[in-house]
């Protein structure tokens, strides 16, 4: 199957200031995520930057890249002006990739492009992976999903989910086994009449009181394939503390 990857890059930062140009072995983060996506099976990989040194960091190292506006209130935004630049057909999926993933796996990439072939009635994809962690479970800041029996997600969120009526009476003291909780993974596919669509969608309420984009597609009655991941991804960069750590692995 024919996909295109498509790498959200903005270089303003509340938490990382210039963080796609952030060093990582030599190389500037956008420019590693590109490389790593180029190792999956997508026909092309492009970067849809926000401003000039970006666009001049992918140059560099024979990263194709555009240029998008810089007021883009969110990456599918970003992604969708992009879409329409490269003229794709409507049929056409997209991967999103973030771009403060150096380390994604190339086989997850492959593995959220396909999962759209898989379920017909889907206008998106992502991707999770099982929770092990007391910690991971209760953290807001790990977004949960929970899926049907066809594999599409039923809702999204930041709360422990599923919510284990008796085995939390008396509070959080173990993981629920069945369904085990699944914690999302911030990657996603789509056909691109889809992408091009959806920035057009009113926001939702819960997607508001969440925080979390991917509600309004659910809202609005939209579905979303989730591919089960047999491990977590390597570890994003938010932060300066996650920039040592990737910088350390990518090292070893």
């Amino acid at each position: 199957m024919s996909f295109t990857v498509l790498i959200p890059a903005r270089l303003a930062s509340t938490r990382l200031p210039n963080k796609p140009l952030a060093d990582i072995g030599g190389k500037p983060m956008i420019v590693r995520v590109a490389e790593r996506a180029k190792q999956s099976g997508a026909a092309q990989v492009v970067v849809a930057a926000d401003a000039p040194e970006i666009l001049q960091a992918c140059a560099v190292h024979g990263v194709r890249a555009v240029a998008t506006r810089a007021d883009h209130p969110s990456g599918s935004d970003r992604l969708a002006e992009a879409c329409e630049q490269l003229n794709l057909d409507g049929e056409h999926v997209i991967v999103n990739v973030q771009g403060d993933e150096p380390l994604i796996d190339p086989a997850l990439i492959n593995a959220v492009a396909g999962i759209l072939a898989q379920q017909n009635m889907a206008q998106m994809g992502t991707a999770a992976h099982t929770i092990h962690s007391l910690e991971d479970f209760t953290n807001p800041n790990v977004v949960k999903v929970i899926t049907d029996m066809q594999g599409l997600a039923l809702t999204f969120s930041r709360a422990p989910l599923p919510w284990w009526r008796d085995g939390f009476a008396d509070g959080i003291a173990a993981l629920p086994t069945n369904p085990a909780p699944l914690r999302h993974i911030g990657i996603y596919s789509y056909r691109a009449a889809f992408l091009r669509a959806f920035p057009t969608l009113p926001p939702a309420p819960l997607e508001q009181c969440e925080a979390l984009e991917q509600l309004r597609a659910l809202w609005h009655g939209y579905r979303i394939a989730v591919h089960v991941a047999a491990q977590a991804p390597g570890p994003g960069v938010d932060t300066a503390q996650d920039l040592a750590r990737v910088r350390k692995l990518w090292a070893s």
